[in-house]
């Protein structure tokens, strides 16, 4: 069950807040690229689906990671 705050709140033009800022734009990751995850160390991009998910070799074996890669950054 979603609980109420998990909701997106629409912004009304007449509230005296400001508009909450946009999500961040995804992270774009090429093949060969360098990666380091803080779990799996470092690794190499072997396959990319773009917009959901990398297939990632840390040398002991290949892992596939979601997006937003939360844990996954470029070097």
């Amino acid at each position: 069950m979603r609980s109420p705050r998990s909701a997106r709140r629409r912004h009304l033009p007449t509230s005296p807040f400001p508009p909450p800022s946009a999500a961040p734009p995804l992270r774009e990751f090429a093949l060969q690229d360098q990666v380091t995850h803080d779990k799996y160390g470092l690794g190499r991009v072997v396959e990319v689906e773009q917009g959901a998910a990398v297939l990632v070799d840390f040398g002991t074996g290949k892992v596939r990671i979601t997006a937003p890669y939360a844990k996954l950054f470029k070097l």
